[in-house]
């Protein structure tokens, strides 16, 4: 599995952890010129604009690390754009998803950071 297939494998196990949470999908892979945000769902409450990180593990860094300000200056500036182009009541949040999987066969940990950032 190439990195392209890996990454969407990562946000295709993120979907359905939220999904088992009650969660419900918008969209995946919106994409403006500034960035992509990987997961668009919600809640009763919330809005929820999600960055899914995979790993094969945290022995270099956590993988939320790889959150750093510019990244969350970008998905900041995508999600205005998706909110100029889809009206919503709902709260916005930005929450991270760790994937760590260190092969398709493993059994994945998946951690939800809600409200990241």
């Amino acid at each position: 599995m190439d990195v392209r297939q890996r990454g969407k494998w990562g946000e295709e196990l993120a979907l359905d952890f939220l999904l088992e949470k009650k969660y419900t999908a918008i969209t995946t892979g919106y994409r403006s010129r500034f960035g992509e945000i990987d997961l668009i769902v919600k809640n009763s409450d919330f809005l929820v604009f999600v960055e899914v990180k995979l790993r094969k593990n945290a022995n270099f860094a956590h993988a939320r690390e790889f959150v750093g300000k510019a990244k969350q200056d970008k998905l900041r500036i995508t999600a205005e754009m998706w909110l100029s182009e889809n009206k919503t009541d709902l709260q916005p949040r930005f929450d991270v998803i760790e994937i760590y999987a260190p092969s398709e066969r493993a059994m994945p940990e998946i951690i939800h950071i809600e409200n990241a950032f």
